[in-house]
């Protein structure tokens, strides 16, 4: 009996520590903070949990790289991300720039893709708003 009890519990705790690794992958915004008055060039930094950082090309299960929409909105899964103006690619890693925008509001939106910038989706995105002065 004590016997079978031991192996519950330490069943139990393999799923506690799985469920605890197994956390939603997430981007967010170091800085700016969303609704900040910032002035050219405005200095923006990302972060992302749950996944690693690998350059454009690398295809390789959990990595990707980030993207930053300005004054767009998340894509859906599997889309390709743009690349323009508007649609800016960190296909090196890089986790943050300095932007010029013209002054007024304006949304930013994080978004991480995979090797071959194809988007996460909304569930790896970051929208916040910023005025620029």
């Amino acid at each position: 009996m004590f016997r079978s009890r031991w192996l519950s519990g330490a069943a139990l705790a393999a799923l506690l520590a799985a469920s605890g690794a197994a956390q939603a992958a997430s981007v967010s915004f170091v800085q700016p903070t969303d609704g900040a008055s910032v002035s050219n060039p405005v200095h923006v930094v990302f972060r992302v949990e749950g996944m690693k950082i690998a350059p454009a090309g690398t295809m390789t299960d959990g990595t990707g790289h980030h993207h930053l929409l300005v004054d767009g909105k998340p894509l859906p899964k599997g889309e390709v991300i743009p690349a323009n103006d508007k649609s800016l690619h960190f296909g090196k890693g890089q986790t943050e720039t300095d932007l010029t925008l013209p002054p007024g509001d304006h949304t930013l939106t994080l978004q991480f893709g995979d090797g071959a910038h194809r988007s996460y989706g909304p569930d790896l995105s970051k929208t916040i708003t910023v005025h620029v002065k």
